[in-house]
């Protein structure tokens, strides 16, 4: 549905680069690029490059682009991503929907915190439609506002959930005034809040992001803290900085990092797992990283485990009657094959809780 993060630049640069308006300040911005780091940037990378030369531009310009032609980059790119990124999730049986309704049939003590890079609505749809009461840090209706007093108490009843956009959403917007607020459409003079800079903000402005962030960190200094992430690539070294530093400050916290492909795609992350920090546990489809220990997965398979072929399924071997026996592919860093192990737990669930009563 929604392209990821390499592919949505791909599409925002091909755009702009046959803007009759853009592209000539296009081309000089990724010029700025040539020969540095990083050597292929992602639109986060180009937005955060193009905010903070706006901030330092003032009346001048800097290698042809001044802060008009900047600005006019900033809101077209925004643009295009909510374009790209704003589709409707279709009405039922997505990962989406699989993990809102384990959200809300699991027995808990505390709300369930769900911190997402995206931009996308798709889990809020989700959410809504099964008919789970979430917070993301904005109370409202028409023009719901940003409420830092709010996000800092923890007084919600257990069955919410709670919801942090770390990277901005494609419904935030900064008004004249300077005003946070959530809404679907753009007001004259709008500013859409999508990825911070990271760069020479002053803390007003980046205040949605960095409490985000916050949540993050209280959530990981707390006891034995449980997060999984699904998909994410830890190549985000802000959030990979508040994660780090959650897991070393609290070693009784734990990350289950699901990894989408192998591991050799994840070369950092997997020195980190190894060498570093004990309770982080990575798992890619060609083996983990588990107390430090990295190891491939077996080549026996449990063929009659619930969750063969839902969790784990062995390598296909392409039909080659004499090629050697492939080891096992652990799947859960997709995203649907998560939702999809979900939709087992809350039916295992149910079973166990049948079973003793008819006896």
């Amino acid at each position: 549905m929604i392209p990821d993060i390499r592919g949505l630049t791909e599409i925002v640069n091909g755009r702009l680069s046959k803007s009759d308006q853009l592209r000539t300040s296009h081309a000089a911005l990724l010029k700025r690029f040539s020969g540095g780091e990083p050597a292929n940037p992602t639109i986060e990378d180009i937005l955060s490059h193009i905010r903070a030369l706006q901030d330092v531009v003032r009346d001048g310009n800097i290698d042809g682009l001044d802060k008009a032609a900047l600005s006019a980059l900033d809101t077209e790119i925004c643009n295009i991503t909510t374009e790209v990124v704003g589709v409707d999730l279709p009405e039922s049986e997505t990962p989406y929907h699989h993990l809102a309704t384990w959200m809300g049939g699991i027995q808990r003590a505390h709300p369930i915190e769900v911190f997402t890079p995206n931009y996308d609505l798709l889990m809020e749809q989700a959410l809504e439609t099964c008919k789970i009461p979430y917070f993301d840090g904005f109370v409202g209706s028409k023009q719901a506002f940003f409420d830092l007093s709010s996000m800092e108490s923890d007084s919600l009843p257990s069955r919410w959930a709670r919801l942090w956009k770390v990277h901005g959403s494609m419904n935030w917007w900064r008004t004249p005034k300077g005003e946070v607020v959530r809404r679907d459409a753009r007001s004259e003079g709008d500013r859409q809040m999508i990825y911070p800079s990271h760069l020479k903000y002053d803390q007003s402005r980046r205040m949605p992001y960095l409490a985000m962030l916050d949540r993050l960190r209280d959530f990981l200094a707390r006891g034995q803290a449980v997060l999984v992430t699904c998909g994410y690539s830890f190549a985000d070294q802000h959030l990979n900085e508040v994660i780090f530093h959650g897991l070393r400050s609290n070693p009784t916290g734990i990350c289950f990092g699901l990894l989408h492909g192998d591991r050799s795609t994840y070369a950092d992350v997997v020195l980190k797992a190894r060498k570093y920090h004990p309770n982080l546990s990575l798992l890619a489809a060609d083996g983990a990283v588990l107390g430090t220990v990295e190891r491939d997965w077996r080549a026996d398979e449990q063929m009659g485990h619930s969750l063969h072929g839902v969790s784990v399924a062995k390598k296909d071997t392409n039909g080659n009657a004499g090629a050697e026996p492939k080891n096992c592919e652990f799947l859960l860093g997709d995203f649907k094959r998560l939702g999809d192990f979900l939709a087992q737990q809350l039916t295992r669930s149910e079973d166990e809780q049948v079973t003793p009563s008819a006896a």
